[in-house]
């Protein structure tokens, strides 16, 4: 683990409103989700380079290996052919379409909004607050991080 991931994944900390988590992943013809709190972030996520130079990105990029340890905190939500069929009929991508599945399984009704993570998380269950993320989804990057820590 580097310095760096670890830099980012505590500064993202240090800003987020949430620290517990939803992972959505592909595992085996098989949609999961995996419902983890915030210690699980460096074991779970990667460094990429970010677009338009802004530094580095702290991405959910589950290898196998990854996505076999999170099976223990995971449950299935659909097969990875009807999350495709959903994903085509609508406007969304494949996150926002996770995160309304997520939120409907959940027996709460999505609605698509575009509140800052360091506000709220995507869905309130028991009292907890989750961020729902689903595989190669972008937390945050360096820029973006620093603004927010300004």
């Amino acid at each position: 683990m580097t310095t760096m991931l670890m830099k980012l994944i505590n500064d993202y900390n240090e800003v987020a409103y949430a620290h517990h988590y939803i992972w959505g992943f592909e595992f085996k013809g098989t949609v999961y989700m995996a419902i983890t709190d915030s210690t699980c972030l460096p074991f779970v996520c990667k460094l990429d380079r970010a677009s338009r130079g802004a530094g580095m990105a702290l991405r959910f990029c589950p290898t196998t290996d990854q996505k076999v340890a999170l099976m223990a905190k995971a449950e299935p939500l659909c097969s990875v052919k009807y999350f495709a069929e959903m994903c085509d009929s609508c406007k969304y991508n494949k996150g926002e379409t996770f995160e309304k599945m997520v939120t409907e399984y959940f027996g709460q009704e999505w609605v698509k909004d575009n509140v800052p993570f360091t506000k709220a998380g995507d869905i309130e269950v028991d009292g907890i607050a989750y961020q729902i993320k689903y595989q190669r989804a972008t937390f945050c990057n360096e820029k973006s991080i620093a603004n927010l820590k300004k």
